[in-house]
């Protein structure tokens, strides 16, 4: 081994504090080469999951179809079907399938000993990727000393036969088997599991963003990478008033007030008796909620006081969007400023030269002399929105999980994930995007410093003039032509609303969805981010798959895949899915496609899972070893550095010490 360096030398003394002898860093170099040899950890990557509560959260416990496989694999032919479905259905949801099979089972104990004996040999089988002390590490420590007993105990053993038994019929009769039941089937959830990476959007039309976020509080691996629906809540928390907008006039569109009401708070009623004060005899037909509501699951009343305050907040988003392209003639947003094009005697509004008749002209608000200027009502609504949001304490601790888990790109495992695009010019070539400071970045630079724009926003210390504009900044990561998070000519909001002519409705898509099939594209995007080896991969969603029309999630010859297909309700009728989840475990990728999810009860009670088609994307060669991964590098480097404290110990360098105590 050549000398020791003297950074060499400072870092091995702080490594002697934790491995002061021989033995201890002898006995860590065994442990940590045995790591690298175990079987690569699954990995699970799920993408634009929209409020969609009760899918994700059934995708999250059946592993999209890894614990049936597990489940599959290890009883085949020993049990029936219609019992493996009843044991996945279990392991899904123990509590409440619990108690339904106590109220029709004869003999409860004799159900709870075979389904006992059924967990532990699933549980033994998940736990097979990882170390006895990462296993112990997952266990409750009510049951700890016995889940493991009974993992590393099989019945197969005669001698063993009967202290397992004991241990199982002791189980039940104190009483304790329906909380190891549930204790198990949770271990089983977090060991099917090692990493879960969201690809973005959790936010939106669905009704239950907030309790998304609260199972991720508590989930244990996981990190985001930011969605353009998510950065759009992060800035309405930040305090921008156009997002605050967008986030109303999103959930008032789907008729899904939950996340914002019960999940973070908000008050609405001030919108709600400005909307009755000013479009009282408007009947905003252009506003009707719909997405997500059919005719008969709202009356008519608050249909058309969801559409009038869905008006309301349309209007004054428009306006301070406005305000905001003024203010920042760099995002060159100017042409969205539509009310300055209206002629409202004649009820037209001229874009791109051509004029279009308004399907409505009610507009009590707007001054034509100055259409951009709030009312001194919609002046004092905006206010008392902003502090809505300002004070829901919910609201922050979920934007400060966003932060701490997500950024805009990870590469993990040779895989660059990202939500949407990385900005290309015509030819393919990265495009330069022009930031905050005046420069100009692209690629892997300009997803950096647009994730340091996003984090000064939320920091205390930065500047005031930068924080501003970060806080601004948020608008245009939602609506820009050249965010990553959009890589759209226009978002045609206004037009939507306002215009029947679908030629004013068209959002181009940017070049990255153009050339993304384009191995040669895929191959610069990732160099950019210096990712390498011959298996990389690009991972995003954000634009759902239309199945229905044959297109293919796996582009670019298999560099590219896009697991969007759809888990928003809104959607399902477009793409025929009900969205993509990708696995990665240690033989390769497998891409789920998942049929519409009922609900949780039926799941519970009939047993109904979601149903997928597995596509498999690609197989290795060889079973992958922890040393093939990010971790593996990670861990090698540990195991060099302690044959160097070996190396200093044995050549009096460093003295063995005692370990203090």
């Amino acid at each position: 081994m050549k000398d020791l360096n003297q950074d060499d030398m400072r870092y091995l003394q702080l490594l002697s504090n934790s491995f002061p002898t021989i033995a201890e860093a002898s006995t860590e170099i065994i442990n940590l080469q045995a790591i690298l040899n175990l079987p690569k950890g699954t990995e699970h990557f799920l993408a634009d999951i929209h409020g969609e509560q009760e899918a994700f959260q059934h995708v999250l416990k059946n592993a999209s179809g890894n614990i049936k496989r597990k489940v599959n694999e290890i009883f085949g032919n020993q049990i029936r079907d219609a019992e493996k479905k009843e044991l996945c259905t279990l392991i899904y949801y123990p509590r409440q399938k619990l108690e339904l099979v106590k109220e029709n089972e004869d003999d409860i104990d004799d159900w709870y000993r075979i389904t006992i004996h059924h967990l532990v040999e699933v549980c033994r089988e998940v736990s097979s990727k990882y170390t006895r002390s990462k296993v112990r590490k997952s266990l409750p420590p009510e049951f700890s000393y016995i889940i493991q007993e009974l993992l590393h105990e099989h019945t197969e053993d005669v001698d063993k036969t009967a202290y397992v038994s004991a241990i199982i019929d002791t189980i039940i009769s104190t009483g304790s088997a329906d909380d190891f039941i549930v204790a198990t089937c949770n271990v089983i959830h977090r060991l099917a599991i090692d990493q879960l990476h969201i690809l973005g959007d959790i936010y939106d039309r669905g009704p239950g963003a907030h309790i998304i976020m609260d199972t991720m509080e508590n989930y244990h691996t996981w990190d985001i990478q930011w969605g353009n629906h998510d950065i759009l809540w992060m800035g309405a928390c930040a305090g921008n008033e156009a997002c605050m907008c967008n986030v109303i006039r999103l959930s008032l569109r789907y008729a899904n007030l939950a996340t914002l009401e019960e999940g973070y708070g908000i008050n609405l009623i001030p919108l709600a008796t400005f909307a009755l004060d000013t479009y009282g005899d408007d009947p905003c037909t252009e506003f009707m909620p719909r997405g997500l509501i059919d005719d008969e699951s709202m009356d008519e009343k608050t249909r058309i006081l969801t559409a009038r305050m869905h008006k309301a907040i349309s209007i004054l988003q428009f306006k301070i969007e406005a305000q905001m392209a003024e203010k920042h003639p760099e995002w060159d947003m100017a042409d969205r400023a539509l009310l300055n094009s209206i002629d409202f005697q004649k009820g037209t509004v001229t874009i791109k030269g051509k004029e279009y008749q308004l399907t409505s002209n009610h507009f009590p608000t707007i001054d034509p002399a100055c259409p951009n200027r709030l009312t001194k009502g919609e002046a004092q609504l905006i206010r008392r929105l902003h502090h809505s949001f300002k004070v829901s304490e919910k609201l922050r601790r979920h934007i400060r999980l966003l932060l701490q888990h997500g950024c805009m790109y990870a590469v993990v495992n040779n895989n660059l994930l990202f939500h949407a695009s990385v900005p290309l010019n015509a030819d393919g070539s990265l495009k330069e995007v022009p930031l905050y400071d005046g420069k100009c970045y692209k690629g892997h630079e300009l997803l950096h410093r647009i994730g340091m724009i996003i984090r000064a926003a939320f920091q205390k210390d930065t500047d005031e003039r930068e924080r501003e504009y970060a806080v601004d900044y948020f608008l245009y990561l939602w609506c820009g032509k050249d965010s990553p998070l959009f890589d759209k000519s226009k978002m045609a909001t206004f037009e939507r609303y306002f215009i029947t002519e679908k030629e004013t409705h068209k959002e181009e898509k940017g070049y990255y969805f153009k050339l993304r099939d384009s191995e040669e594209v895929c191959d610069r995007i990732m160099e950019s981010f210096g990712v390498k080896g011959p298996n990389r991969h690009i991972i995003n969603g954000h634009v759902p798959v239309h199945v229905k029309t044959g297109e293919n999630p796996i582009k670019a010859n298999g560099k590219l895949m896009v697991i969007d297909g759809g888990f928003s309700q809104a959607y399902h009728k477009e793409t025929g899915i009900a969205g993509y989840t990708l696995v990665y475990h240690s033989r390769g990728f497998e891409l789920v496609q998942h049929e519409p999810f009922t609900s949780a009860v039926d799941a519970i009670q009939k047993g109904t899972d979601i149903i997928g088609t597995t596509q498999i994307v690609e197989m290795s060669a060889k079973r992958m070893r922890v040393s093939d991964t990010d971790k593996g590098v990670e861990i090698q480097q540990q195991i060099n550095d302690l044959e160097k404290l070996l190396y200093a110990y044995r050549h009096g360098i460093f003295k063995e010490r005692e370990r203090k105590k």
